[in-house]
């Protein structure tokens, strides 16, 4: 059975107390806060021959062949390899699926996920089955970023937006989640994972907490010359370039709001507030707004997979980033 987070326990009832249900849905909102795990729970509930309340049995068969993984009247469509699209071949196949009759005689339930991984092919084949799903199908569209879905897409299905939870739920679920971290590390985990609980335990996992102390520590031996631009790029080899792009973004960001508003509670985290407060009172708000462009700019070709020359560009990053407070 999926798990149950406590923070959608009224997404929850919203969601299964429906006296008749929609042939689509749209669970969209950040990520790391369990819209796959609200979807599978939804489609075990969809699919049980015996519901107790709100929930699916767990036992009968149908719940049985679901746990097993050969459920006939089931279809998750996802990309083939992590971070690639969704083809049109494979939405083809999954088209084929919706317009079989059911061999359990009750409905068919398909899970897409991440629906906007779909390339425009791909979405563009799906759209006949969402517009006229054969039979009793219901389809679960799962999306961290709905704004790149097909508007046509979006309107064919009931759109269920997925909160993030408050931090005070988040705090109290990774307390049982990480009880080896302090408080403390939980609150910066949390942070880093922009408010999402389950991508903070992924996170610490991942070692990030590790790897930022790196980064930060290089930043301050940059800006005081104890390293070049080019040792710290190489040095940076094992960190996701994405992740190095993120908080880059942040910084500069926070440095703006500081310019703007001299706010020293918005400063972030700890770790960086000195040396963002430094930045924000030594470099020109232009050259600021230039290098925050220009991270952007970066970001969009990490995220579009394009083929980059990583050290080259963390290079050209540093190279900027230790020019600022002598760019008045």
């Amino acid at each position: 059975m999926a798990e149950a987070y406590p923070w959608q326990e009224s997404l929850w009832q919203q969601l299964a107390g429906r006296t008749q249900h929609a042939h689509a849905y749209l669970l969209h909102g950040p990520i790391g806060i369990g819209k796959r795990a609200l979807a599978e729970r939804l489609m075990h509930r969809l699919l049980c021959q015996r519901p107790v309340g709100l929930n699916a049995c767990g036992e009968c068969k149908s719940c049985l062949l679901l746990a097993a993984g050969s459920h006939p009247d089931n279809y998750i469509l996802e990309p083939e390899e992590a971070d690639k699209a969704i083809k049109v071949d494979q939405v083809r196949d999954l088209v084929s699926f919706v317009v079989q009759t059911a061999q359990l005689g009750g409905r068919k339930v398909v899970l897409i996920e991440p629906v906007e991984s779909m390339n425009i092919n791909a979405a563009n084949a799906l759209l006949k089955s969402l517009e006229e799903p054969s039979g009793n199908t219901v389809l679960l569209l799962v999306s961290h970023q709905s704004s790149r879905l097909l508007p046509t897409i979006r309107s064919r299905c009931v759109q269920q937006a997925c909160p993030l939870p408050s931090e005070s739920i988040s705090l109290e679920w990774l307390a049982k989640a990480l009880p080896d971290c302090s408080a403390e590390e939980r609150v910066e985990l949390l942070t880093l994972a922009a408010g999402s609980p389950l991508a903070a335990v992924r996170l610490q996992a991942q070692g990030i907490r590790e790897q930022r102390a790196q980064v930060v520590e290089g930043v301050k031996k940059l800006l005081k010359q104890q390293q070049s631009a080019t040792q710290l790029a190489e040095g940076w080899n094992a960190i996701p370039l994405l992740l190095l792009f993120d908080w880059f973004c942040d910084w500069s960001n926070l440095m703006l709001r500081y310019q703007l508003t001299e706010d020293e509670e918005g400063l972030g985290l700890h770790d960086m507030r000195k040396v963002v407060q430094y930045l924000a009172q030594k470099s020109a708000r232009t050259k600021v707004l230039n290098i925050q462009d220009w991270i952007l700019a970066q970001r969009q070709k990490v995220l579009g997979k394009a083929n980059l020359n990583r050290v080259l560009l963390l290079e050209a990053l540093l190279v900027q980033w230790a020019a600022l407070p002598t760019q008045n």
